[in-house]
């Protein structure tokens, strides 16, 4: 009988820690909104740092090289949002799936990153 108690309370335990879809929708929509803030505040800081390399006379090369660093910081910060938001989203999916989902999460997320480093190395040239 006591045996039967521990297991119950092993199952009752198990049960609370999984999210139920309602917590993790509102998980997600954090985590969008969360997201949809960092990149604000990012296209604001990119657009105060070109500004100042317009007005500290920078020649054309400065300016470049500061709107080159603001996509990217930019585009990381997005890159971040959505892997946070794609990560939150496996949460919905059965307890079989979501390592694969987060797999593909991580390699969206390396991805992006990657096209991200390519892009200012580009654009610095």
């Amino acid at each position: 009988m006591r045996w039967a108690g521990i297991a119950l309370l092993t199952v009752m335990a198990a049960c609370h820690s999984h999210k139920t879809p309602q917590s993790t929708a509102q998980d997600v929509e954090a985590a969008k909104q969360e997201a949809q803030h960092e990149v604000e505040q990012a296209r604001a800081e990119a657009a105060r740092g070109v500004k100042s390399a317009i007005k500290t006379g920078g020649g054309t090369r400065d300016v470049a090289q500061a709107k080159a660093t603001a996509a990217y910081d930019i585009a990381m910060i997005k890159a971040e949002g959505d892997h946070d938001v794609a990560t939150e989203k496996c949460q919905t999916l059965q307890a079989s799936m979501i390592q694969a989902c987060k797999d593909q999460a991580d390699a969206a997320y390396e991805t992006a990153k990657a096209a991200a480093k390519a892009t200012r190395t580009a654009r610095q040239q």
